[in-house]
């Protein structure tokens, strides 16, 4: 019972397949339906003409009777006899004359109450159609003619059918039929989501191809499907050829940025190289060109970053960003950074470590820049006089670090894409920070390169903590 609401509750009402099955259903039930209303109403046509057409028939044989019986015997008792013989129990006549009067009538209306017998003469005092009447859960077919003998009208002809017994065997038909074309609106209307969810399998397995394409992929996607429409089959050459063109445009795009990233690094080295000797050498020079050069200095050093980190990720994309995979003591190569890191931050920074030692497998310089960029990130977005915590511990075959600060937090929804290339939570602080949002894609994309995993966990006004897992020197073996 849980899997079917389960599968009730992921019908998407505004799919091609709900869509094609509600309008295909919708115009079943419409034509269904209207056969079957016309169908109810043929056959109650038919039903009123058959009884029609009988009561024609004695009203058209009264006179002929009432004439042989006239020269027999006097005319009211000749009338009488005729509509005797001519009536039944479900046939019931009476005439009356041109004064609203009873003349004649047969023996068996007065077995009908009297409510019955009263409704049905009042009907007669209006003109009368050949259709069904109902009378206190009876029903008639009512029919009216004169009657004329030798030329002399005697008055009106009544002749009342009594059609219950078919109009209820006609209420029977009419809700087996409407019984029926439920039950088949129904199962066509089930046959017809069969068959478009069928059809459109092609259409789910060619999303699912899709979906699981990578950047990496993309020259190698192949999109073909067999047993599938010519039309699904044309889209999938189409969307393997765009893939092809989108693989080609993303080589080009990574060519270009490793290209530049390695063209303009080291002219760049070179003029900060040049801007640090003649720091160095900082004794003829004013306050204002001292201070000019140290920020063109810094700038020059800053440039060099960005474009080293463009190249790592451009090597990344490509594929061609290596790692030299050593076993470490990750204790050691943690105290080692947080000392380098402490003599250019000023800040205090901890080392909670549970467990010594902690072998890792890794790329020692790789990770030790994975480090100082949390560090630099913890530092960039805290207050100075708040320290920054590294946690160490081991879980099962994971090594575990975390890099916690009191810093501002970052919003919830914003998460999830700060591992995003040139995402800042605060554009408003990116001039103030220095910074242009690669460090944390840089983080990801090394760490993915070691077989580990990295993830933040934040609160606004508390802080953020940025963990680490790879893998153990054991478990890589």
């Amino acid at each position: 019972m849980k899997q079917t609401k389960k599968k009730w509750i992921n019908i998407d009402p505004f799919s091609l397949q709900s869509r094609l099955t509600l309008v295909i259903a919708a115009f079943s039930a419409l034509v269904l339906g209207s056969l079957a209303t016309w169908t109810s109403w043929k056959m109650q046509q038919i039903l009123v003409e058959s009884h029609k057409y009988n009561i024609e028939e004695i009203a058209k044989r009264l006179p002929q009777d009432l004439q042989i019986y006239s020269e027999m015997m006097r005319l009211e008792t000749g009338l009488q006899k005729a509509i005797d013989n001519l009536a039944n129990t479900n046939t019931l006549l009476w005439v009356k004359s041109s004064d609203n009067k009873i003349l004649v009538k047969s023996a068996h209306l007065n077995l009908l109450s009297e409510a019955t017998v009263a409704e049905l003469m009042s009907l007669t005092e209006m003109p009368i159609k050949p259709q069904v009447y109902r009378v206190n859960q009876n029903h008639f077919v009512l029919y009216g003619n004169s009657v004329q003998v030798q030329g002399k009208l005697l008055g009106e002809l009544f002749i009342v059918k009594d059609i219950t017994r078919e109009q209820k065997m006609f209420v029977v038909m009419v809700q087996s039929l409407g019984i029926t074309s439920i039950l088949a609106i129904i199962v066509l209307t089930a046959a017809i989501a069969s068959y478009i969810k069928h059809s459109l399998q092609p259409l789910r397995q060619l999303n699912q191809m899709a979906s699981v394409i990578s950047a990496e992929d993309l020259g190698q996607a192949q999109l073909y499907l067999h047993n599938a429409p010519s039309e699904v089959k044309e889209l999938a050459q189409t969307l393997t050829m765009l893939l092809s063109r989108l693989s080609q445009s993303w080589e080009q795009e990574q060519e270009f940025v490793s290209n530049v990233s390695h063209e303009l690094r080291t002219p760049l080295t070179i003029v900060l190289g040049y801007l640090q000797s003649v720091l160095r050498r900082q004794n003829n020079l004013t306050p204002t060109q001292q201070e000019a050069l140290e920020t063109a200095a810094s700038e020059a050093e800053r440039t060099i970053r960005l474009l080293q980190d463009l190249l790592d990720l451009a090597r990344a994309d490509s594929g061609y960003l290596y790692f030299q995979m050593k076993s470490y003591v990750l204790n050691d190569l943690v105290e080692e950074v947080v000392m380098m890191a402490e003599t250019y931050s000023d800040r205090i920074i901890k080392i909670e470590s549970k467990v010594y030692p902690i072998e890792i497998k890794a790329d020692y310089s790789r990770l030790k820049q994975v480090l100082l960029n949390l560090i630099d990130n913890a530092v960039k977005y805290s207050e100075a006089d708040t320290p920054i915590i590294f946690k160490l511990n081991k879980l099962q075959d994971k090594a575990i670090i975390q890099v916690c600060d009191k810093g501002y937090g970052i919003p919830l929804q914003q998460q999830a894409r700060i591992f995003d290339r040139f995402y800042r939570v605060d554009e408003s602080r990116s001039h103030a920070t220095a910074g242009c949002g690669l460090g944390l894609s840089i983080v990801k994309t090394l760490v993915e390169g070691m077989g580990g995993n990295v993830n933040v966990q934040s609160k606004l006004g508390e802080g953020s903590t940025f963990t680490i897992s790879l893998p153990t020197y054991n478990s890589s073996i």
